[in-house]
């Protein structure tokens, strides 16, 4: 469907759009909760509120805390996602920028009680553990940051200063997406538009060699043009994480960085030499099946998201979609299946293609509520699989709201992909064993595995992630590091993994420049980390194992537990860097399989 032929949101059918009204019924009733919230937040920070004398005041201040959250949590899906759906309706988008506004102020204001908490003494803690055991999981990580916490004044100070100091972040994205426009290119005498969505979601897979290569020639030189500015504003984001991890204390800035994941640092680095080790000779294989596919005379960076199955088509309706995905997830037995039934008749899901929509999608889940899912259905199989993963993420975090308090029930970053992905797995699966006998649909399902769950998973995250590790070594030995050092970097990583079987050129070390994952910590690996996970739970469920009851509990325990610990309820080792070897052992069936399946065709 064309921009032109997109109808406006208010001539969309209600059955493609989800329901709201389950939030709130009424707009006014928005604002009601925010002003509940306002009057939650004078109470927090009110000095009886504040004065911890023992655990049962600790559990009074958490109790309240919980409740101004909670609302928070609940007002911004309604407020935020609800915007997404129609950037041109002004009603949403003053009342996403009113809930802005009011909680900037309302968060400024109550940033003191955490803070209070940490300087709290360690005894009043323990005794609210005792008292109350639902905290525990919270006061527990809190202790574990307390010998990293500054003075209250200047814990207060840092506070105050994080308008400036998450500018980075803030800088990159209005670069990329306001600053940064793209030239028209040229290829056979035609001309085409050039802008990032363009070219991540539709040039850089095309089938044409010539046509995708001249458009990501294009982009790169329009990239190169603002190479300094993104290289100075991602140094000043590395060197800010570097100075607050050694006022607090830390070892290194990857210690500082690690803690909130309950990840170490042994298992940090294992995890990105484990895969560079074992995955990087599969890929090469994977490489050499695209070149040979795509009649590719000399593989080139700008070749490594050319389609397998170019010629591939298959239309699939959300009526088809919810079927595939109800079988799929049959697996994970009746509780599962029933709230995704329910997720269906409920309308968590906005599927609706319209003007002024946002493009992509994402998982909105507002704790103690049902999630709600964005995503635009344009009846292509692809979808199925974004539909499943998302389904993930919304099972995950319902069933984790129900069972949690909201100050535990979310998981670390290194778990979150596991179930939406484990998803994915079992649609692979499912679909595979519907069609046996029609080799091209099997070649497309398991090139979409391939070339979308994994790949973006664990090449293109992961490649980020070794990337990003070489900068922090730098930054936390005292180097000062240049434009022209991080282009190095990335183009070492990238010729370390892919070999001679793909040749990588000065526009490929420019990737670095395309992602905001650097701006928000050691973001990158755990994409990996979670389909790890996924891939040896969906294993022990194709085998049959009686693992559906440790899953669900798994999915209830939310942020209770390490990552360790969640993976370990259903007999997952991610101590022992086996597991890992073992999951890409899997990619390289897949991509056996994807080999004997051209044999074949």
């Amino acid at each position: 469907m064309t921009t032109q032929a997109l109808p406006k949101r208010s001539d969309v059918p209600a059955h493609l759009t989800w329901d709201m009204t389950a939030l709130y019924a009424t707009p006014d009733d928005f604002y009601a909760d925010l002003e509940q919230a306002a009057q939650l937040a004078n109470e927090l920070i009110s000095e009886p509120m504040l004065n911890l004398t023992d655990g049962a005041s600790i559990v009074r201040l958490l109790q309240t805390y919980e409740a101004y959250l909670t609302i928070l949590s609940k007002a911004d899906t309604y407020a935020g996602a609800q915007s997404a759906v129609d950037m041109s309706d002004s009603e949403l988008q003053v009342r996403a920028r009113d809930f802005e506004s009011k909680v900037a102020k309302l968060n400024s204001q109550t940033a003191i009680v955490e803070q209070t908490l940490k300087q709290a003494d360690e005894a009043l803690i323990k005794q609210a553990m005792t008292e109350n055991d639902k905290y525990r999981p919270f006061l527990s990580d809190l202790l574990a940051q307390k010998p990293y916490t500054l003075s209250l004044e200047l814990e207060t100070a840092l506070i105050s200063l994080s308008p400036v100091l998450d500018l980075p972040y803030q800088n990159y994205e209005q670069c990329k997406l306001a600053d940064m426009t793209f030239p028209d290119f040229e290829v056979n005498g035609q001309t085409y538009p050039l802008s990032f969505s363009t070219f991540e979601n539709e040039y850089e897979t095309a089938v044409d060699t010539e046509f995708r290569r001249q458009a990501f020639k294009a982009f790169s030189a329009r990239l190169r043009q603002s190479q300094h500015t993104i290289a100075s504003n991602y140094l000043a984001q590395v060197k800010k994480e570097k100075i607050i991890a050694d006022m607090r204390g830390y070892d290194s800035v990857f210690d500082y960085l690690l803690q909130d994941q309950k990840v170490s640092r042994e298992m940090y680095d294992e995890h990105i030499d484990t895969i560079m080790t074992h995955l990087a000779p599969p890929m090469r294989r994977y490489a050499k099946l695209l070149q040979q596919v795509n009649g590719i005379e000399k593989m080139g960076f700008a070749d490594l998201k050319a389609p397998l199955d170019a010629n591939f088509v298959t239309q699939v309706s959300i009526e088809q979609a919810k079927q595939y995905c109800l079988d799929a997830l049959s697996l994970l037995g009746t509780d599962y299946t029933d709230m995704v039934q329910r997720s269906f008749e409920e309308r968590w899901y906005d599927f609706a293609q319209n003007k002024g929509k946002s493009t992509g999608g994402f998982c909105a889940s507002p704790y103690g509520e049902h999630s709600y899912v964005l995503m635009s259905w344009t009846q292509n199989l692809g979808d199925v699989f974004t539909l499943i993963h998302e389904i993930g993420h919304a099972g995950h975090f319902y069933n984790a709201g129900q069972y949690q308090n909201y100050l535990s029930y979310e998981p670390s970053l290194y778990f979150i992909e596991a179930p939406s992905t484990c998803n994915e797995l079992l649609l692979g699966y499912h679909l595979l064993q519907q069609n046996t006998e029609d080799k091209a649909f099997q070649r497309y399902v398991v090139s979409s595995l391939l070339s979308n769950t994994y790949y973006h998973n664990f090449v293109t995250h992961y490649l980020e992630a070794h990337f990003q590790r070489e900068v922090y070594r730098a930054v936390d030995a005292g180097k000062n590091l240049s434009t022209d050092d991080l282009h190095d970097m990335m183009q070492a990583t990238l010729q370390q993994f892919w070999g001679e079987a793909v040749e990588i050129d000065e526009d490929a070390a420019l990737t670095w420049m395309r992602q905001p994952h650097y701006y928000l910590g050691l973001y990158s690996y755990t994409y990996s980390a979670g389909l790890s996970i996924a891939t040896q739970l969906f294993k022990k469920l194709r085998q049959g194992e009686e693992v559906i009851d440790d899953w669900l509990a798994v999915l209830r325990a939310g942020g209770s537990k390490t990552p360790a610990q969640l993976a370990e309820m259903v007999g997952v080792d991610i101590m022992d860097k086996a597991t890992l070897i073992d999951t890409i052992g899997f990619i390289d069936e897949l991509i056996n399989q994807a080999v004997s399946l051209t044999e074949q065709l």
